[in-house]
């Protein structure tokens, strides 16, 4: 097995150097299922209950999921792309391909010549994402291919998008199998709401889910190979009227040539 790209906290199977364990002490909070036929969450059960719920009802705005985005052959098709292109060792266990500007979040420096562009399979995803309603106006500017592995133990700990530079929504399909998105905030320290995320289906998380929820996976939800594409659009400060308009368009024109290399197969002399 490779090394593993942990630093400080982080940490996977590869580093551990243990047998996977079970992470049920993480998921002890409340459990609501999110159904995203419903928008809604339950106390309990899965979306696999619809319509016949259960439990304990929270209202949970800011998620839009679409099933089957992609057929299985498209499916296959991408995976073939994108494993065509050499993965860079990330942290928790995953392995990931970049297409974006490099970017410091904590000095709010970008450098974009390394940014080559959307790899050329995303048009297809691109331009139908564009024909659902919550996505009509949607440019994506930066797209992270990320690995999940039972056997290394990938995972993802809870976490905040960054807010400075990433906009409104991030939008992910998720490919290889099933998985769970574990939604958690300090405004309710008891619970937990888990969103389905299928295989080939499309999640959108916006509003009160990106601002006022932190995203995670947990090891133990990660059963079979796992493949997440995520595609980000630029804040407002980068965008039309903003105070950085400029070098946002600049990423932008960069981003739709549909003709990137990822990051770490580039040899920067």
């Amino acid at each position: 097995m490779s090394q593993c790209g942990c630093k400080g906290i982080r940490n996977c199977l590869v580093c551990e150097k243990v047998e996977r364990q079970n992470e049920t002490e993480k998921c002890s909070r409340k459990i609501h299922s999110f159904c995203d036929l419903c928008n809604m969450a339950y106390e309990g059960g899965t979306a696999d209950d619809h319509p016949n719920h259960h439990g304990n009802t929270l209202e949970f705005p800011g998620i839009f999921i679409q099933r089957d985005f992609i057929s299985p052959e498209e499916e296959s098709d991408i995976l073939e792309h994108i494993y065509k292109s050499p993965f860079v060792e990330s942290q928790s266990g995953r392995r990931k391909q970049d297409y974006g500007p490099k970017v410091n979040f904590k000095r709010k420096k970008i450098k974009s010549d390394v940014f080559t562009g959307l790899p050329d399979f995303s048009r297809v995803l691109y331009d139908r994402m564009k024909s659902t309603d919550i996505l009509k106006d949607f440019e994506p500017v930066e797209q992270c291919n990320l690995e999940y592995l039972p056997e290394r133990g990938s995972s993802i700990d809870p976490h905040f998008d960054d807010f400075w530079l990433w906009g409104e929504r991030l939008v992910t399909l998720n490919l290889g199998s099933d998985t769970i998105l574990c939604m958690t905030s300090s405004d309710y320290p008891d619970i937990s709401v888990h969103i389905p995320l299928f295989r080939n289906s499309l999640i959108v998380v916006y509003g009160p889910a990106r601002h006022a929820w932190m995203h995670g996976i947990h090891r133990c939800d990660i059963t079979e190979k796992r493949l997440a594409i995520t595609y980000r659009e630029l804040s407002a400060e980068f965008q039309a009227g903003g105070e950085k308009e400029q070098l946002g368009q600049n990423l932008l024109d960069i981003a739709l040539t549909f003709d990137g290399v990822s990051v770490g197969s580039l040899k920067v002399s």
